[in-house]
C-alpha cells in the first residue's frame, strides 16, 4: 500500500502496521492519528465513521485507537503551500506603497 502523510503529502515508506510513535520523515507529524485513518470523516459529529471507537479529542495527535486503519488518500492538499500563498497575498495587500520612481 502506498501512503502519503496526512499533513504534508510526502510519500511514506513505512512498514504496516503503523506503530503509535511513527512520524513523517518530512514534517515530523504523527501518523497513527485520526486524520490518517480510513474511518476519519470530518462531516460526522465525532469525525469518525466507526461507532464503537472512543472519541479522540485531537485528531492530529498520535492515539491508541484499536480501529485505526491507514488510508492512502489521507492528504487533502493545502497545508504549507496554501499557507505560504495566503501569506504572500496578504503581504502584497498590506505592503506599504512605494515612493514614486521606486519599483
Amino acid at each position: 500500500m502506498s501512503l502519503q502523510c496526512w499533513k504534508c503529502g510526502a510519500a511514506l515508506t513505512v512498514l504496516l502496521p503503523l506503530s503509535r510513535t511513527e512520524t513523517c520523515p518530512s514534517c515530523r507529524a504523527d501518523l497513527h492519528t485520526c486524520r490518517m485513518c480510513r474511518h476519519y470523516d470530518s462531516g460526522r459529529a465525532k469525525q469518525c465513521r466507526e461507532l464503537a471507537a472512543e472519541p479522540e479529542p485531537d485528531k492530529t495527535r498520535a492515539n491508541f485507537c484499536g480501529w485505526f486503519v491507514p488510508r492512502p488518500d489521507a492528504y487533502r492538499g493545502g497545508g504549507a503551500a496554501v499557507a505560504q500563498s495566503n501569506r504572500s497575498a496578504l503581504e502584497a495587500l498590506f505592503k506599504p506603497p512605494g515612493k514614486p520612481g521606486q519599483s
